[in-house]
C-alpha cells in the first residue's frame, strides 16, 4: 500500500513538472484521468516544483492567487491546479513584469476560460440537443436531460388520468364507494409542475 502511495506521489510530481515546464496543461491531464484538485503537496514540495520560494508562495497564498486546501492540523496542501496556477504567476511576474493585482485577474481570466472550454466541449462531445433554462441566479444553465426523465414525460403524455366531478364526489360521499362513478361526464387533467 505504501509503495502505492508513493508512486502516485510520483506520477503527480512528474504531471507537475510538466504542467511548469509547459510540456502539459490542466485539460490534459485531467483527461488522461488525474485529479486536479487532490491536494497532494506540501509547502515545500509545491515551492521546489513550482521554483518559488516558500514565503513568496505564503504570500501568494495570502493574497488569494491560489488558495491551498488544508490538512486537519492546519498544513497547507497543494494540487495540481495550484501548481500550475504558482508556475502562470511566477511567469507574469519575472518574465512580462505584471503586479500582484494583473496577476490575480489574468489568473480568475484564464481559469474561467478552461471552465468554458471544458463545457464547450462537453456539450460538443455529448451528441443530443441541450436544453438550457434561467437558474434562480438568472444565469443561463444546462439542463441535465436523463432518460428516466424522458420516459416519465413519454407516460404522462399517454396516460392523461381523468379526475372525478363534482357528482361523483357527491355520490361516493352519499354510498360511501371509493371508486369515480362511471356515468361523471366531466374531462380533468392535472398536470403538475416544477
Amino acid at each position: 500500500m505504501a509503495r502505492t502511495v508513493n508512486q502516485m506521489r510520483q506520477l503527480y510530481a512528474m504531471c507537475a513538472t510538466a504542467l511548469v515546464m509547459g510540456r502539459a496543461d490542466l485539460d490534459g491531464a485531467d483527461e488522461v484521468g488525474f485529479d486536479i484538485e487532490l491536494p497532494i503537496f506540501t509547502v515545500g514540495q509545491a515551492a521546489e516544483l513550482a521554483n518559488i520560494h516558500p514565503q513568496t508562495l505564503r504570500q501568494y497564498d495570502r493574497l488569494g492567487l491560489i488558495r491551498p486546501q488544508r490538512t486537519g492540523g492546519g498544513a497547507r496542501r497543494y494540487c495540481l491546479r495550484d501548481i500550475a496556477r504558482l508556475a502562470r504567476a511566477q511567469r507574469l511576474s519575472q518574465d512580462e513584469g505584471i503586479n500582484l493585482s494583473g496577476i490575480a485577474r489574468i489568473l480568475e481570466l484564464e481559469e474561467e476560460n478552461r471552465q468554458l472550454r471544458r463545457e464547450v466541449k462537453r456539450m460538443q462531445s455529448n451528441g443530443e440537443e441541450s436544453v438550457f433554462a434561467a437558474g434562480r441566479d438568472g444565469n443561463i444553465v444546462e439542463v441535465q436531460r436523463s432518460n428516466r426523465a424522458r420516459l416519465w414525460r413519454n407516460a404522462i403524455r399517454r396516460e392523461t388520468r381523468e379526475l372525478p366531478g363534482r357528482s361523483s364526489f357527491a355520490n361516493r360521499a352519499d354510498t360511501g364507494d371509493s371508486r369515480t362513478s362511471s356515468s361523471d361526464d366531466s374531462k380533468s387533467m392535472v398536470l403538475w409542475g416544477w
